[in-house]
């Protein structure tokens, strides 16, 4: 018997929507044993990433398709244009944001898969009435082995806009 294949049109895979993100997830793991999860994740000019954190038991990757992407590894910033790649493995404290004028669209992922269930996580958080903040976000990344950094650069605010945090 031949093994399932997926193949995910351009306007496919499951589309969850963030607020300031959006997540269209390619792979849920459903095809590659759980090895393997990867999403596309779009995030608007002028936005902010999730609180810098570490993960415990999964890598994970990002590469740069459209627009300049901020990784912030502790201290160290790192700017990623499109074409970059950068590959965290656990243990490692990052984040992300996207400073240019630009959206910023990326490849996004999980070895193992562990990882896309927190995107469905955040999404039933805000449908159910509750905010992305930082804290309500290491909530969630709790449940996935993945605790927020103190003491290093990290964002002050999830995935929020310049101007949002102006406000």
């Amino acid at each position: 018997m031949t093994p399932d294949v997926s193949v995910v049109p351009p306007t496919g895979g499951e589309v969850i929507d963030l607020g300031r993100a959006r997540i269209r997830i390619l792979e849920d793991g459903t095809t590659t044993a759980h090895r393997l999860g990867i999403a596309e994740i779009t995030i608007p000019p002028h936005t902010e990433g999730p609180p810098q954190h570490r993960h415990a038991q999964h890598d994970e990757g990002f590469y740069v398709v459209s627009g300049t992407a901020r990784f912030t590894v502790g201290h160290d910033v790192h700017e990623a244009p499109a074409g970059t790649l950068v590959m965290v493995p656990p243990g490692a404290p990052h984040t992300f944001a996207n400073p240019g004028d630009q959206p910023l669209v990326m490849i996004n992922t999980f070895t193992p898969d562990l990882y896309v269930q927190y995107f469905r996580d955040l999404r039933d958080m805000i449908t159910g009435g509750r905010t992305m903040t930082p804290q309500n976000t290491a909530e969630v990344m709790d449940r996935y082995a993945t605790t927020t950094v103190t003491g290093a650069t990290a964002n002050a605010a999830p995935l929020i806009s310049d101007k949002e945090a102006r406000l």
